[in-house]
């Protein structure tokens, strides 16, 4: 059996629901002591984070991922039980699969044959591991990212292993992620009777003009690697639950995922200018989830999409869309920072599975890029 089928399997057997890790990354580290690699955890808020470097000089290519995954749904709708990898049909099926245990094991057989083919290399190899991707994220990569940029030290090159090919292996790179603002409304009005509305003054009406116009507004129109700015409600609610009775305020949940061409500071000022023209009365709370991040055209995408060339004889787009990622968090020490790793239509489902060609393809182009970004061709 491939190597990294076998080590995608053991990693899919241990259940690192977030933010448990279940030992994959003691796993992870007893593979990387025997090459070289200094180890350095970091345990905050119940999450386990890995840093492991090998060499001291530059250029520093990283590796970087998390070892938790998603929770499984109704176990009873899996074709297979999701913590027993199974393979079936080319395909290897289990939580984390995808997203993104077949990345790490990808990425551990490539820095194996690497090494042994170059015990010698210039520059430094790194890894970056947390078991707090798929949670709040508080505890992971950013602590991490903390304790490096504490001591100086960078990263050159970063390769995220997120599923991010769309229909095909090798279709889709990903050289940045949108940022995300959430808000939090409440528009006031007057409860009261629901026959008697000349007493009362309806929140949810008074709010509606608004909506519209905010559902309405162009916040940019976005740019050649970003789509515009899209602004969301995710929830509303308004009223006691009585059929006759008025709502004294109504509450609106909504999501900004915005790109660079847009500012956190722009987009508040917008949304409380259009708020203002409607006489609301309200308030309102911010919660930053994420800054946008980008890498533009440079060595990183171009040894990476040469990479999955050869690989797989398909030239790769760039893409920004989709959800966030940790890319945000080390494009604070990070010179490039790319995101690529296998097809993601099952992430997050049931029955998540990952092709057995796809991991091999991986690895190799893992390989690859680890032999030009350290120019030991």
């Amino acid at each position: 059996m491939d190597k990294v089928i076998d080590y995608t399997r053991q990693l899919i057997a241990r259940p690192s629901l977030t933010p448990e890790d279940a030992g994959c990354q003691d796993w992870l580290a007893s593979h990387l002591a025997p090459l070289g690699f200094e180890l350095e955890w970091l345990h905050s808020g119940g999450v386990t984070n890995l840093w492991a470097r090998r060499g001291r000089s530059a250029p520093l290519v990283c590796f970087a991922g998390h070892t938790d995954v998603v929770p499984t749904g109704p176990v009873e709708r899996w074709s297979y039980d999701p913590f027993t990898p199974t393979l079936s049909d080319d395909c290897l099926y289990g939580r984390g699969a995808a997203d993104m245990k077949g990345s790490i094991a990808a990425f551990l057989v490539a820095v194996e044959a690497f090494v042994a083919a170059h015990p010698h290399h210039p520059g430094s190899i790194a890894w970056l591991i947390t078991s707090d991707e798929e949670g709040p994220a508080t505890d992971g990569t950013v602590k991490v990212v903390e304790r490096l940029a504490g001591r100086g030290e960078r990263i050159d090159y970063c390769i995220v292993g997120e599923p991010t090919c769309a229909e095909r292996f090798g279709d889709t790179l990903k050289n940045g992620r949108r940022g995300s603002l959430h808000g939090r409304l409440r528009v006031h009005g007057v409860q009261g009777h629901i026959a008697y509305p000349h007493l009362a003054k309806n929140p949810i009406h008074l709010a509606a003009p608004a909506i519209a116009e905010l559902a309405g507004t162009v916040w940019d129109i976005g740019n050649e690697y970003f789509p515009p700015t899209t602004w969301q409600i995710s929830n509303i609610h308004g009223g006691t639950g009585a059929t006759n009775v008025i709502p004294g305020h109504v509450d609106i949940v909504f999501n900004f995922r915005f790109c660079p061409d847009s500012t956190v500071e722009s987009l508040k000022a917008r949304v409380r200018e259009i708020l203002d023209q409607h006489g609301l009365h309200y308030d309102l709370d911010w919660e930053l989830g994420a800054k946008p991040y980008f890498t533009p055209r440079g060595r990183l995408v171009e040894v990476l999409s040469a990479a999955i060339q050869a690989t797989t004889g398909i030239s790769p787009v760039l893409s920004t869309t989709g959800g966030t990622s940790d890319g945000r968090f080390i494009a604070e020490i990070a010179r490039e920072v790319v995101e690529f790793g296998p097809v993601n239509k099952s992430i997050h489902k049931i029955d998540e599975c990952v092709g057995v060609q796809e991991l091999t393809r991986l690895t190799e182009i893992y390989r690859l890029c680890l032999e030009r970004l350290l120019d030991v061709r």
